[in-house]
């Protein structure tokens, strides 16, 4: 089993700048993709920017939203991940999930979890 534990959330204005990380404990072989997702009242969850690890390099991905604005990475020997939000708008308020895509052995398959969510509100 591999947990997650998110933390960084809070109240902002509008132009301001958060920081949110997920560390992930437990039987963890290697990590596969660190990802994080938001789910805004009334609307889908979406994936907002994501880091994975490719044979010699890590490759990032954002949402057109956040380009620009917020930065993913990730310390491997912590087994955490950073979201580095900047100039955030009111239109960024939402729940935040960390998503981790993680081998458990060698060879094994790649398993999927969820963190619990941390609320980020952004006031105009």
């Amino acid at each position: 089993q591999v947990q997650l534990v998110e933390s960084g959330g809070g109240l902002v204005q509008a132009g301001g700048s958060l920081r949110l990380s997920c560390a992930a404990s437990g039987s963890i072989f290697s990590i596969y993709f660190m990802r994080w997702h938001r789910q805004a009242p009334g609307k889908q969850r979406e994936l907002v920017a994501g880091i994975t690890r490719g044979s010699t390099t890590n490759y990032t991905n954002y949402a057109d939203s956040v380009k620009g604005r917020f930065t993913i990475s990730k310390d491997s020997a912590k087994n955490t991940v950073y979201l580095q939000m900047d100039s955030l708008k009111p239109e960024d308020t939402a729940v935040y999930y960390c998503n981790v895509g993680v081998l458990q052995d060698y060879g094994g398959p790649i398993r999927v979890y969820w963190g619990q969510g941390t609320q980020v509100t952004v006031s105009s």
